[in-house]
Parts: C-alpha cells; structure tokens; sequence
C-alpha cells in the first residue's frame, strides 16, 4: 500500500467511525482532519465534498467484501466443478452474514436517514450499482456456464438480493430485535432464498 493509499484508508476509517457515532451533521470535515492529521486540503485531494466521502466511507467495506465473494464464486464455478445451489448457498450466507451485521445495519439506517440530502440519495445509488456489477458478473457467469437459464442477469441480481434480504433485514433495520440471527437463522433463510430462486432461474429441461 502507497503512502497516499493509506492516507485514503485512514480518512475512511475515521470518518466512518464519526459518521456512526455522530451522524452527518455532528461530523465536520475539520473534525476528522484534527484526527488523522494533515491538512484540510488533503482530505479534498481524496474526496471532492463532505457528501462523497460520507457515502464512500458508508460503502467502502461492503464494495470490497461483495467484490470479494462474487469473484471467489466465479473461480468455484470454473476451477472446483460445484454446482450452482452450493456455490448460491455460500454466496447467500457470506452475503446475509454481512448485511445482518451490526455495523452494516446502523450503515444501512443512516444511509436512508441522510438520502434525502442534496446529492446524497443519487451518489448512494450510483455506488451501489456499482457494488451490484460484481454480484451480476457472477450470475451472467453461471448463466454461460448452463448452470442457470439464461436471462437478464441483472435483473437476476435485483430478484437474489431480495429474497436473500426477505425475512432478515426488515427488523433489523427497524430495531424490531435485539441481536444479528445467529448462523442457524441464516443458513435456513439462505436455503428458503435459494430453493425459491432457483425455482425461477434454473435451466429448463429439454
């Protein structure tokens, strides 16, 4: 890692956990430079705006885990010959265990309790499609390899992550329970999950 690549992650780290702790408006530019040292200018060299690096910090860890587990599926699907309900499951547990995650569930409530504010929905949006990218290059992948039918792989990704999130994230999100499920909880989700989109998505026989 560069100098001026650690310097990024620094800034990200630290405002992340100001954002968490403080929200948008309690957080200051000058507050997270006091922090991490250097100068203001160096902070806008990163990041144009307090906007943009509120939603890259709010987006970093979860941009780099479902890069992460997207790209280790498409090197199960080529290299180990596991067939697309287990390389799904796995996928669908990595995934659900991120977004059940504390950190990730207080993310997720201050995203939607800052979209509203000039910008921010729109740059929220645009990241997140981006994130999505990976999880529609893995889909197209099992699509190309017969393993799925073929479709609109993104459209695929939208239908995944939704039920993926169905039965989960609602009282997470709405403080409607105490504690992130346990692995059983997820497991029996991701299993229902897959059953019911492999049912839409699965070749059709001859």
């Amino acid at each position: 890692m560069t100098k001026r690549d650690a310097k990024r992650q620094a800034i990200l780290d630290t405002a992340f956990r100001l954002f968490i702790a403080q929200g948008f408006d309690g957080t200051s530019v000058s507050q997270i430079n006091a922090e991490v040292g250097g100068s203001k200018a160096t902070i806008y060299s990163h990041f144009p705006s307090k906007e943009e690096l509120f939603v890259e910090c709010m987006t970093a860890a979860v941009d780099d885990y479902i890069t992460a587990i997207s790209e280790h599926g498409a090197t199960q699907l080529e290299t180990s010959g596991v067939g697309p309900e287990t390389l799904l499951r796995d996928y669908g547990i990595s995934y659900l265990k991120l977004v059940c995650s504390s950190d990730i569930v207080a993310t997720r409530r201050l995203m939607i309790a800052e979209a509203a504010r000039a910008g921010i929905g729109k740059l929220f949006l645009a990241k997140i499609a981006a994130m999505r990218a990976h999880a529609v290059a893995f889909l197209s992948r099992l699509m190309t390899f017969g393993a799925l039918r073929p479709d609109d792989a993104g459209l695929a990704a939208e239908h995944l992550r939704a039920l993926l999130e169905a039965e989960l994230i609602e009282p997470l999100l709405l403080d409607a329970r105490d504690t992130p499920p346990a692995d059983s909880e997820i497991a029996f989700a991701v299993e229902r999950a897959i059953s019911a989109f492999l049912r839409a998505y699965a070749p059709v026989s001859p």
